[in-house]
């Protein structure tokens, strides 16, 4: 059983309290997720100050308050209903076996929940008799084990999970963003339990209430906004008549792009919001195609 399922049990005295509060108890993860969340909310127009002060910073978003805590914290609060939203990472939730409700991917600190060993036991073949694996992840590492059939025994690691092979542990379930520490250690990736990044969760406590539902509604529509903007740029282009629709033909946008005739009817100006990593594609096709005086810029939010 899941350590949080057997919390249920818990005394739900603080739970009950903050409940009946009339603001939502927003939980940011204090660390190295920390600098990602606040920009995003900044750049949605929700300001978080006082940040050096304490654990409990002012945001300038009404019906909010805010506390800093420790990201598995974070699940724990949630699945208690002690927070009512929080940013956490996927990979803590599914650890946990969290009951919460997910309302936004941030794809912010995105990292792969992984299984490494150094390259000389993977090549005697590492199911093929008793090992020792290392993780901080107990539950997702033995529901892994389990399914792929190993007979091995688990150790916690508390952190630098990595420095346990060779002499500590035969092999590694940990997270990792580009495998540098990995291979750093000689360790190689053989098996994949997940992938995992920062999203906005919610209590199941709070989506029931109509007027917290809302609110959260309304925080997750700035934060989409703001995270859409940043995958696309707006592109302006002049164009002849005659060359429109071949500019049109190349320009990929989120409906259809806005259009209209420039002084004199010498022809078009064509505005559209193209994903930035089609830039590099997009900008030689409309050139090629009679497209003029393009101007790309950067978005602050996009709300579709």
């Amino acid at each position: 059983m899941h350590m949080l399922a057997r919390m249920k049990t818990m005394t739900t005295r603080e739970t009950g309290r903050n409940s009946e509060s009339e603001s939502i108890h927003l939980a940011i993860p204090k660390g190295r997720m920390q600098v990602a969340v606040v920009k995003l909310l900044e750049d949605a127009g929700i300001e978080v100050r006082n940040m050096s002060r304490g654990y409990r910073p002012a945001i300038s978003l009404p019906g909010y308050s805010v506390k800093l805590l420790k990201p598995q914290n974070i699940v724990e609060m949630l699945h208690l209903g002690s927070r009512g939203a929080g940013f956490a990472a996927a990979d803590w939730v599914a650890e946990l076996g969290a009951d919460v409700v997910e309302l936004l991917d941030t794809r912010l600190d995105p990292v792969r929940i992984v299984a490494a060993a150094p390259p000389e036991l993977l090549a005697r073949g590492l199911e093929q008799g008793l090992c020792v694996i290392a993780s901080e992840y107990e539950q997702l590492t033995r529901s892994w084990m389990t399914a792929r059939g190993y007979k091995a025994t688990f150790v916690r690691s508390y952190g630098a999970t990595e420095v346990f092979p060779p002499e500590d542990a035969d092999a590694i379930v940990d997270n990792t963003a580009t495998g540098d520490t990995l291979r750093a250690n000689n360790l190689e990736i053989f098996d994949e339990l997940m992938t995992s990044s920062t999203r906005l969760y919610a209590s199941r406590r709070a989506t029931l209430d109509p007027r917290k539902k809302e609110a959260l509604d309304r925080l997750v529509l700035l934060l989409r906004s703001v995270l859409e903007a940043r995958r696309r740029v707006m592109v302006e282009v002049n164009v002849s008549e005659e060359c429109l629709d071949a500019v049109l033909g190349v320009l990929p946008c989120m409906r259809e792009p806005t259009i209209s005739s420039l002084r004199g009817n010498t022809g078009y100006a064509v505005k559209a919001a193209v994903p930035r990593e089609l830039l590099a594609t997009v900008i030689p096709e409309i050139r090629a195609r009679g497209g003029t005086d393009i101007v790309v810029s950067t978005l602050a939010q996009l709300v579709a």
